[in-house]
Formats: structure tokens, sequence, C-alpha cells
């Protein structure tokens, strides 16, 4: 997809966009190497002159030219990581920032106040065939509050959110952005006493009822101490009652103490074990009266003892903030309604495409998507109405079409036949969802497209992507890996070349060895006796575990302070690691040049890279011609 896009953007683009220089007959147009020349000019502290980046500048397209030719661009984790990169920059152009923004400053709006929630709930089953009885239920119950019904009696006997049902459907005050958003729609948008429709969740269906409402009081931190009541016998809760008295007690004359007794105390284990400290939480997020109670004392108070539906509590407050800005706030909401689990990600796919459609002039066969429709709502999605569908007249039909593109059925179907959802009605709603899904990526993809046109920045980035992408791949394969994995080839550039790596210090080899004490340490001589070098350090330090510290090591002198006192006389050492304070070496040797290769392995690969470099690039000279524009390259800035 990016290839072509940027393609048929050179093509739109070159009656504008001048010709510099033609790589082995593929055309480079004066912006690109404008773009590359300022952007390099910009990161050099000696900027290079205008003919030496040419000439660079020719060598860097050869070799996009070589990895092309080795098939690296066809390779399919070269595609998808370079469409994931094409999305993810295309991704700021896209946004409409108006519409995200609109969103943003409706969530921060609720956010300013707490209202009280009051709601009938039904539970949604699991099985999803059982649900349209439940929304009948839920409706009959909307039907008896229209007549006339008490809301709070129905609540407390139909509702099945037992928390608040023995409250009369009360949940207390509520934040915004803590709710499913149609649930928090209805909550924030209800005046009080008014009864809202039915509203559905992704967990069940309510019918709400507004409440009052106050300025948000933002969160606190609270610790407590529990006495359990809940399921208890009425001596044992007599028993919690005088308990949580004889404590409170206590703490009224000595409340530094109430870390120490929440641990030892609070029957809320959980808790307990970090001194009765709980989360921070806002309205909502804990039981009436705790809540209340919480917010209503100030930092380091501890409240007098109240009872919850859980048992009696003390609460000590730790700290409180104030609720957050709209800076603050703003890139949790954004990251909530850009989440597919929520409905606002939707509605701004949905504004996408509506935008996109109208730019790229798309228009949906509606004939051929109900004949799609009509075959999933009567019998769901299987491999049987897959087959029916590719049988079907309609099958090779177009879908859509976005400008001159034609997109038929079957392709669409090819990417929604391994669901299997055989409930008709559910099978809809899923068909619906990946068919939004589908057309808007492909409207997506048309507008990424449009970018490499119509954005210089866009194209030059990507194009820029993709081409240090392919010189990345093709110079591991030319260069690097070659070079680094010929280990023989290695060798033999070390034997041929030793004169010119020297030392001006001599080094010490061998096995640097720290132990726990001496006892180890002579342990380590005795073992590393019995031992093949080639297997010296893994076996000691498997044997001797964190008893010991062992590494081979080549250090020039004055480099390190333990080897410089055991071989070169350098003065004793306190090693940093006090439960390693004996060292030592084993086959310690004084060397004035390397041996071998391992000696100078860093420096000879180099050496060995650069001489593929040379040969590599004197071939690209040889094989990709390449032709200059003079009197294009005079008119660069």
């Amino acid at each position: 997809m990016a290839g072509i896009g940027l393609g048929a953007a050179a093509l739109m683009f070159a009656a504008k966009d001048p010709v510099i220089m033609t790589v082995n007959g593929v055309d480079v147009p004066k912006s690109e190497f404008e773009y590359l020349y300022h952007k390099n000019s910009q990161q050099q502290i000696n900027p290079q002159n205008l003919d030496e980046y040419v000439e660079m500048f020719k060598l860097y397209k050869m070799k996009v030219a070589d990895a092309k030719a080795e098939g690296i661009d066809t390779l399919s984790s070269f595609i998808k990581e370079t469409e994931q990169y094409r999305h993810d920059l295309a991704a700021p152009y896209l946004a409409d920032s108006v519409y995200l923004n609109k969103l943003v400053d409706e969530a921060f709006e609720r956010s300013k106040e707490e209202v009280e929630a009051r709601h009938i709930m039904l539970f949604k089953s699991r099985d999803l065939s059982e649900n349209p009885a439940i929304r009948v239920r839920i409706d009959s119950i909307y039907g008896v509050l229209k007549a006339g019904g008490n809301f709070e009696d129905l609540a407390e006997r139909l509702s099945q959110d037992r928390n608040s049902a023995a409250r009369g459907g009360r949940m207390g005050y509520i934040l915004a952005n803590q709710y499913p958003y149609a649930f928090e729609e209805a909550a924030f948008s209800l005046s009080e006493g008014e009864v809202s429709e039915v509203v559905e969740s992704p967990v069940g269906y309510h019918i709400l009822k507004g409440g009052k409402r106050r300025p948000a009081r933002g969160k606190v931190q609270a610790a407590h101490i529990l006495k359990i009541t809940k399921g208890k016998t009425d001596a044992e809760k007599a028993a919690a009652k005088q308990q949580i008295d004889s404590i409170y007690e206590v703490l009224k004359s000595f409340p530094m103490n109430f870390t120490e007794m929440a641990t030892r105390l609070s029957d809320d284990r959980g808790s307990a074990r970090q001194g009765g400290m709980l989360p921070w939480f806002g309205a909502g997020e804990m039981v009436e009266p705790f809540d209340s109670t919480a917010f209503a004392i100030s930092d380091g108070a501890i409240s007098t003892p109240f009872e919850s539906d859980f048992g009696w509590h003390i609460v000590k407050r730790i700290g409180h903030r104030p609720a957050p800005g709209k800076s603050e706030m703003k890139p949790q909401l954004l990251a909530r309604m850009t989440s597919r689990q929520d409905p606002r990600y939707k509605m701004i796919r949905d504004r996408q495409t509506e935008t996109l459609a109208k730019k790229h002039n798309a228009q949906i066969n509606k004939k051929s998507l109900q004949a799609l429709r009509t075959l999933v709502s009567g019998s769901g999605m299987d491999s049987t109405s897959f087959a029916h569908a590719r049988a079907a007249q309609f099958y090779n039909d177009e879908l859509f079409r976005i400008g001159k593109i034609s997109v038929p059925v079957s392709e669409f179907v090819g990417t929604i036949d391994k669901i299997n959802q055989t409930n008709p009605a559910q099978a809809l709603d899923l068909f619906d969802d990946n068919f939004d899904a589908f057309y808007n990526g492909r409207l997506v993809s048309a507008e990424e497209d449009a970018l490499a046109v119509e954005v210089p920045e866009y194209r030059n980035l990507l194009k820029e992507y993709i081409d240090g992408s392919l010189l990345y791949e093709v110079s591991v394969r030319k260069v690097w890996d070659r070079a680094a994995k010929d280990t023989e080839g290695l060798q033999r550039y070390f034997e041929q070349h030793r004169d010119e790596y020297k030392w001006n210090e001599p080094h010490a080899k061998g096995y640097l060895v720290q132990a726990q004490n001496d006892s180890v340490a002579n342990l380590i001589k005795a073992r590393a006796a019995e031992l093949g070098r080639d297997t010296l350090v893994n076996t000691i330090r498997k044997e001797f575990s964190r008893k010991v510290a062992i590494d081979k090591v080549l250090v020039a002198k004055g480099s390190n302070p333990m080897v410089d006192n055991i071989v070169f006389g350098g003065p004793v050492v306190t090693p940093k690691n006090a439960n390693l304070e004996v060292y030592f070496m084993i086959d310690p040797r004084v060397i004035t040049e390397p041996e071998e290769v391992g000696d100078v392995r860093g420096l000879v690969t180099s050496d060995y890279q650069n001489q593929f470099q040379e040969e590599w690039e004197k071939e690209l000279r040889n094989r990709y011609p390449v032709k200059v524009y003079d009197k294009v390259l005079r008119k660069v800035k």
C-alpha cells in the first residue's frame, strides 16, 4: 500500500517538482533531495557543502536500489512494519481535533460536579439469546413507572444491583468518567426527580432517576479500622460495637497508635497489612456513610465510630487532592474515549467516515449491503451462511466505491468469514460493526495516499523512513552481519593486519575472581585446577552462586584497580561489593600486544566491515547508473 501510494504521489507531483537526479532509472524529485539536505545540514556541527552531500546522497540511493534488487521491500515483515509506520505517521493528520476537543470539553464539564444517582438495573446474561427477554422485562418496569409506579419501591423489589436496591436504588453521589458512557450521559443529564428511559450498558439495562448535584470534591486517601457485622448474629454485632468503642477510647488518648491498632485489630485484613490504608477514592467509590465521613473530616483527623453495611468503622483521613484541571485530565480522557470499548470510539470513527466519504466521493452500494445484512439477519454468521454468500449472485458485485476504486462484496466477506455467531440479532450487530470498521479502514487508506500528494512533510517523512529502513536492512546483509559472522575471515584479516593493532600500555589477561572469603577462594582455586578453560566461568558461577563473581578479563594497566594490584603492583583495593571481599586472578599473564583476534575483536570487526563497505560501494557505482540534472541542482537553496 505504501509503495502504491508513493508511486501515485510521484506521478501527480512531477509537474511542479522537477527531477534532480535519476538513480537506476528512478527519478528523485528536488523536494525530497532538498528536505534531506537541509535536515542533514541542521544535524551536523560542520555541515557538508552541496557537492559533498550530492556524492553521499547518490550512494544512499544506490544502496536503496540494491535493497530493492535484493527483494527486501517485498518481505512481509518489511511491508507490515512500513504500513504500521504509515498509519502512525498519518494519525495526527487524520484526527478531528475540533470534535475530539468537543468530547473532552463535555467530559471535563461533567467532572466539575458530583451527581446523586439512583437506578433500577437488570443484568445482561452471558447467554446472548436471553438478553431480548431481559430487555422486555426492563421495558415493562419502565411502563409501570410511566403509569405512576413508585421508583424506590420498584428498585427495592426488582433491581438486581443489590448494593443500591436496599436503599431504593440510591447509589450515592457519582463522578463523571467512572461509568459506561450511556449510563453517565443519562445520570448527568437528568434533572432532580426525572426518570430516564431504558439505558443499555455493557453489563445490563438501567432506568435512572435524577438526584441532587454538588461541586466535585476531588479525592481523599484514608485508613480505617473495621469490625465486621455483616452476616453476624445479634450477639456478635453487639460485641463488634463494644470492640470498636473500646478502640476509639484508646485512640482519643493515643491517636498516634492508629496504624499499629489497625494492623492488629481491623477485620479488613487486606488493608490491615498496610496499617488500615486504602487507595485514593472519589465520590461513589465507597459505600455510605464511609464516603461522606471520609470527606467530612480534615486531614489527620480520626472519626467517631460509624456503621455501614459491612460493619463498624473508624476512619483516619490521610490526605486529599482537588479535582484535576482540564490539561491534567485530557490525556486520560482521550485514551478512554479512543479505546474500542468506549462508545465514543464508534462516534469518532463514524464522524471520520462521514468526513472522508465526502472528501473522496465514496458511495456505498446499498443494494449489495442490504443483501448481505438480510442473509446475516436470517441465519447469523457461520461457515454455512458464508457459503451461501459466496454462492449468491451479489458476491462479486460492488459493495462500495471510493473515488475510482471499486471494492467488491467478496473482499469484505473475506475479512469476516472466520466469525462464528449463530444468533441472528447478535450477528447483525457484529456484522454492522465489522462493515463500519472495514469501510472506515479503506477510507483512511485513501486519505493516507492523498496525504502523500497534499502534504510535503508527510510525504518526505514517509519516504525517508521507507528508504532508511531499506538502507539499514541491506547494510546488515552486505556489511555488518557479513563481517561479524565471518569467523575465519576475521581471523585472516587480523593476521594480515596484525601490525596495525598495537597497545600503548601492557595488558593483563586472565580470569578475575571475587570471593566471599578466603575459604571460598581456596575452594575456587582448587576447582579451577580441575576445569578446562572453556567451561571455567560458567561452572564456577553455577557451583558457587552468590559467593563468587568471575569474569574473563583483558585490561590495560591502570584501568582496573584490582587487576593493577594483582598484576602490576598497584595498591590494595577494597572491593565495592562488601560481600565479595577477597579477590585474585586465575591464569594471570601480562601481554604487550594482541595475541589473537578476540583480544581486539571490536576493532578488527569494524575494520573488516569497512573493507566490505568499500567493496560494496565500488560495486554499487559500477552497477547502478546515476544522472544528475545540474540545472535543477543549482536551484537548491
